[in-house]
């Protein structure tokens, strides 16, 4: 280029300063010499022909390449410094499987050497670190088996010794159960808005139990009566407001629980009572494992996914078939009752027990909770045991006065 000839245009910023400016702090490095000093062979050195015309692809590829290379190359030889103070490193842990414990692995340390040889590294012992505690195993229920389990075995054990050992004790049984599920149902009722009355339906539930020890099946009925009775008035005391919002819950509970209840005292009140209380809650845990079991391992078709999802008609029909069977054994050695009459029993029972399930479910979805409380480890409350037991209750009484007479 000949003094004589026009300067030429100056070309854009270079990728290579561009990419600079924006990875380092410091000021970005001229593009071109001062005013005066632009010649054809700085335009070349940095990406561009002498005419102005940029060739991009290639600089900006060959610089990129150097960087990273650089860049890794600094990261594999860099020598850490012994004397610093060493923490875990965040880039350098390692985790096992999230049920077992972490383990940070330190990142390796030189150690002495001899002269003139490499330096040495060893590899720390890996350091535990507290993590969360694991989730707590369920089945594919849902359940907490082993909590469920013995939970099972505790208040099956002592119904059954109240049972086979000292009557009264299987009294007190249902008064307290009675009472402890009458609280846990007005207790959940409340969370959702109505207030039925806590202290009648307290006091009214063990009064039909005990009225029913007393005068039998027709004292049933006064006892309800009473109860309700009782509602009425003491909800009158705090006004018309939300009157029947509070009183119509109440009347659900004093049907559901405690009257319900009386049924199981009506059970055991004939010589043989025990056998036949035995023969009830035996069906309805048989009717409960044969449905979880063929649940869990055949269950594909719902029976009421918007009450119970996890409950299927071959779970159902898993219940059916397990009472059914048990309950025409059980009922021939202890009653001698023909095979068919144990067999109606037992379909009856498995099948009330799965309605009382379904009905408890529903209160709940609608209350909007998972269980009536979180008394019983594994199970939620003592209503959620006692919804099968409440509804078998009347039907195996009125199928064991027919089938089996008192003895």
């Amino acid at each position: 280029m000949r003094p004589s000839d026009p300067a030429p245009e100056r070309p854009p910023p270079s990728l290579r300063a561009a990419h600079r400016a924006r990875h380092s702090h410091a000021a970005p490095e001229p593009d071109f010499e001062p005013e005066g000093r632009r010649t054809g062979r700085n335009w070349a050195s940095n990406g561009y022909s002498e005419n102005g015309y940029a060739s991009e692809t290639t600089g900006f590829a060959a610089e990129t390449e150097e960087l990273y290379s650089r860049r890794e190359a600094a990261e594999r030889f860099r020598d850490p410094d012994p004397a610093a103070e060493r923490y875990p490193d965040p880039a350098a842990e390692r985790y096992q499987d999230p049920a077992e414990a972490r383990t940070v692995v330190q990142p390796a340390v030189r150690v002495s050497a001899e002269p003139g040889e490499p330096p040495a590294y060893e590899e720390p012992a890996p350091e535990s670190v507290p993590h969360a505690a694991p989730a707590e195993k369920k089945s594919r229920a849902g359940r907490d088996l082993p909590a469920a389990f013995g939970v099972a075995v505790v208040l099956g054990g002592g119904t059954l010794a109240a049972l086979l050992l000292f009557k009264p004790a299987f009294y007190v049984i249902v008064f307290a159960a009675v009472l402890v599920a009458t609280w846990e149902m007005v207790r959940a009722i409340h969370t959702s808005g109505p207030k039925p009355p806590m202290l009648p339906l307290l006091l009214g539930g063990p009064a039909m139990v005990g009225l029913t020890v007393l005068g039998g099946a027709d004292a049933v009925l006064y006892g309800l009566l009473g109860t309700v009775i009782a509602i009425f008035v003491w909800r009158l005391g705090d006004g018309p407001e939300h009157y029947n919002r509070d009183v119509v819950p109440g009347l659900l509970v004093a049907m559901y629980v405690p009257f319900l209840g009386c049924f199981v005292a009506l059970l055991i009140d004939p010589p043989d009572g025990h056998w036949r209380v035995i023969a009830t809650l035996v069906t309805v845990v048989l009717s409960d494992t044969g449905g979880y079991v063929a649940g869990v391992f055949l269950g594909k078709h719902p029976m009421a996914p918007r009450v119970s999802p996890k409950k299927s008609w071959e779970g159902f029909g898993g219940s059916l078939l397990a009472s059914g069977v048990g309950a025409a054994l059980m009922l021939f050695f202890m009653f001698d009752v023909p095979w068919w009459g144990g067999l109606l029993f037992g379909v009856a029972v498995a099948a009330s027990a799965t309605l009382g399930d379904l009905a408890e479910s529903l209160l709940k979805r609608d209350l909007g909770i998972k269980d009536m409380s979180s008394l019983l480890p594994g199970h939620g409350g003592l209503m959620d045991r006692l919804d099968s037991i409440l509804f078998a209750a009347p039907v195996a009484y009125g199928l064991l006065m027919l089938l089996a007479s008192p003895g």
